[in-house]
């Protein structure tokens, strides 16, 4: 071990387990929330543009905020969303495209506009919904902000635009006019539903207790990685001498096997 060779070794997995150490003080500096949110601070109504940015993603403590958008809605783009709860009871979601006001650039948000317990009551409000003159007006939604569930591709055998998870990214490829557009990676719930359907019940998010438990386990991860560093090094150095050691033996038994000399085997020869 106190070759050079083992000491460089040993100078490599002291930088490696430095790096590991680094990476699992990192992870529970991100465990520990030092500043939670406050209790009841996601009933607050806040308007969308303070809570995130077109494209931005939400993090955990704003996932289920209230806020409030205004815009209008594009006719052509009330969409049914199927496998939607209200109330432990499955139906559809009828979606909108709404287009922001007051934004630089042209910007929508996915809006869950109303439940229906059929699939054929959902698409007549969509119908509805899209010859409704007061719809094409400007409107302000209030509901929470929730995270993209993420595209999933349709059932074997239905309409291959059918979407069973509520995903601005899946909506996105039905909405029309979105050359240049800003989309929000979010969906707003809205607590007021139009259009002739229920409105969609919406549960406040729980309050979490300021820790996150599996970043303390991917910390214990990194501190155990460290901790290898230095056993690789340890096993390595001793593989190495049981080696040494083992050849010293065999050389040593050769050696004490071997003939004396050219007349050693004078008396079996005789």
């Amino acid at each position: 071990m106190l070759r050079g060779r083992w000491i460089a070794m040993l100078g490599l997995c002291l930088v490696v387990a430095g790096i590991f150490a680094w990476l699992g003080q990192w992870q529970l500096g991100r465990a520990v929330q030092v500043d939670p949110t406050p209790e009841g601070a996601t009933e607050i109504v806040r308007p969308i543009a303070d809570v995130v940015q077109p494209g931005e993603y939400l993090t955990d403590s704003l996932v289920g905020q209230r806020v409030e958008v205004t815009g209008t809605y594009l006719p052509q783009d009330f969409l049914v969303v199927s496998s939607r709860y209200n109330d432990g009871v499955e139906g559809y979601w009828v979606t909108g495209q709404l287009r922001v006001d007051g934004t630089a650039s042209p910007t929508s948000v996915a809006v869950a506009v109303g439940w229906a317990p059929t699939l054929e009551k959902a698409q007549a409000a969509a119908k509805k919904l899209e010859a409704e003159p007061a719809t094409a007006a400007p409107v302000t939604v209030t509901g929470r902000l929730i995270a993209d569930e993420g595209p999933v591709t349709p059932p074997r055998g239905s309409d291959p635009q059918t979407m069973t998870r509520m995903s601005p990214a899946a909506l996105l490829g039905q909405w029309h006019d979105v050359d240049g557009l800003d989309v929000y990676r979010q969906y707003v719930a809205s607590e007021s539903a139009s259009g002739g359907l229920a409105d969609i019940h919406s549960s406040p998010p729980r309050q979490g207790s300021g820790v996150n438990w599996l970043n303390i386990f991917y910390a214990i991860e990194w501190a155990v990685f460290a901790g290898f560093a230095f056993y690789l090094w340890y096993r390595l150095a001793k593989d190495a001498w049981e080696k040494e050691v083992e050849e010293i033996e065999d050389a040593r038994a050769e050696a004490a096997g071997a003939p004396s000399g050219p007349g050693g085997d004078a008396e079996s020869g005789g």
